[in-house]
């Protein structure tokens, strides 16, 4: 049986103020209509996997699940209590794969990269399975076009093959421009692309031999595993207590049974905004263009413009991205730089490094429309048969009016109806529930007012979504 294992608990700070914390790239359209996700999952058309599992954060699940869910996908999702790198990751992945197949073999991709070839994917699951069913672990190497400083890569130990797993000789880390130009020139170099076959019980193996106290810890987390709606949790304690490691540190540098299969498959890690830039389609100009965008003399620049008309002129090799709530502008030779920008945001307790103005909840969304120092207003989507938790606040009230839909409003002991245009008012105090009990999507306006307004202030009774 093969299992498609897709890695989604990334957090993609290359990619602010696109991607956040809360919400990051692999979530997002980001080279496509759909979700970088999603067009992983779209990988398998053809070879009927098994029903895949989704390895992500808690903190994600409800994302996860709704993307799902509306694509049409089943999957087991895992979510790891706290992120630990690939290489326990693959380990929950493989422990719950032999619950169904003993024999299972496990195809790893990340969530978040892109490949413009799909077809050239598939055709390499060939060789890499004839090689991963006689024990061997598999990964595939992308054939490279450049001499790309910003990858890792591994050197196989003959001339790489598209049609034959090659034994890996060793893996080395992002190498200056010289040392890359040399890599390139051999032709035995291959950019490590972080996607495998193997099956689960010799990785497993694998990483008992090598890192048994990681493999301990894994297996000891997964088995208090405990279902809880659509999602399995594990133990988090000795989840924790595993050392952050990727896959290639903790096994295939280790191990004598790797093997490589040569990938041309138009593959990008999508590791930043010069990733994007370099893949997107471009104008004469070499610009990437995408939203409300007018230039004049722009010449091999990004320009991504969300919410609002972007204009530029008369500049050269630039990244502009405008969201929302933010907009950043740097050289297309800074791109690698942005995650400091979400690093001083986190540091400064900014609540641009995670949230986006249009906050997800498993319910719906809402956006942060405007915000001032006692009051702020909120525009809340409520999805059909979407229920938010049954709630009190401490120190604010809540004005609601109804722009579309009808709400089921519980306000203290009363329940009852409004459609369009109707009002109520929650008092500060009061205990509370909204919910969508009709086809269509629920939208109102919120208006709260109060002396604190922090997303904190709320005490849960009653949770159909069993959140803390």
């Amino acid at each position: 049986m093969l299992i498609p294992v897709v890695l989604a608990g990334g957090a993609g700070t290359r990619l602010w103020p696109m991607s956040r914390a809360s919400f990051p790239k692999q979530f997002l359209p980001v080279v496509g209509p759909r979700s970088m996700l999603l067009e992983t999952l779209d990988r398998f058309a053809g070879i009927e996997p098994a029903d895949p599992i989704v390895v992500c954060q808690e903190a994600h699940r409800f994302v996860v699940a709704e993307q799902l869910r509306g694509a049409g996908w089943r999957a087991e999702i895992l979510l790891e209590p706290a992120p630990r790198n690939t290489a326990p990751a693959i380990a929950l992945a493989a422990l719950q794969a032999m619950v169904r197949d003993p024999d299972a073999m496990l195809l790893v991709l990340p969530a978040d990269h892109a490949i413009r070839d799909p077809e050239a994917l598939r055709a390499a699951l060939g060789p890499a399975q004839a090689a991963a069913r006689q024990g061997r672990l598999v990964t595939f190497g992308v054939t490279p076009t450049r001499a790309e400083t910003g990858y890792g890569y591994i050197e196989a130990s003959e001339p790489p093959s598209a049609e034959l797993a090659v034994p890996i000789q060793r893996f080395v880390e992002k190498p200056d421009a010289a040392i890359a130009e040399t890599y390139l020139a051999s032709g035995r170099y291959l950019w490590n692309s972080g996607m495998f076959l193997m099956r689960a019980d010799r990785y497993l193996e694998e990483l008992g031999a090598h890192r048994p106290d990681m493999l301990d810890a894994v297996t000891a987390a997964w088995e208090a595993r405990q279902s809880d709606l659509d999602f399995l949790r594990v133990a988090p304690a000795p989840f924790a207590a595993c050392e952050a490691e990727s896959v290639d540190f903790a096994v295939m540098e280790n191990t004598a049974e790797g093997c490589v299969v040569a990938l041309d498959a138009g593959w990008s890690d999508v590791g930043s905004w010069q990733a994007l830039w370099e893949i997107a389609d471009k104008d004469a100009a070499g610009n990437a263009l995408s939203g409300d965008v007018i230039t004049e003399d722009v010449h091999g620049s990004l320009i991504h413009a969300e919410s609002r008309l972007v204009t530029a002129v008369g500049v050269d090799d630039l990244l502009i991205v405008e969201t929302s709530d933010a907009v950043l502008v740097t050289h297309r030779e800074q791109a690698q730089e942005v995650k400091r920008i979400a690093a001083a945001l986190k540091r400064d307790n900014r609540s641009e490094w995670d949230l986006h103005r249009r906050v997800h909840r498993p319910w719906g969304s809402y956006d942060g429309v405007h915000r001032a120092a006692r009051y702020q207003v909120k525009h809340i989507c409520v999805a059909p048969g979407g229920r938010l938790s049954l709630q009190q606040h401490f120190h604010r009230a809540e004005h609601w009016v109804v722009v579309c839909g009808t709400a089921r409003v519980t306000s203290g002991d009363d329940t009852f109806l409004l459609t369009e245009n109707q009002s109520t008012y929650i008092p500060l105090g009061m205990v509370h529930r909204l919910e969508n009990p009709g086809k269509i999507p629920l939208e109102l306006i919120e208006i709260q007012s109060g002396s604190y307004l922090g997303e904190d202030d709320i005490e849960r009774f009653d949770d159909v979504y069993r959140r803390d």
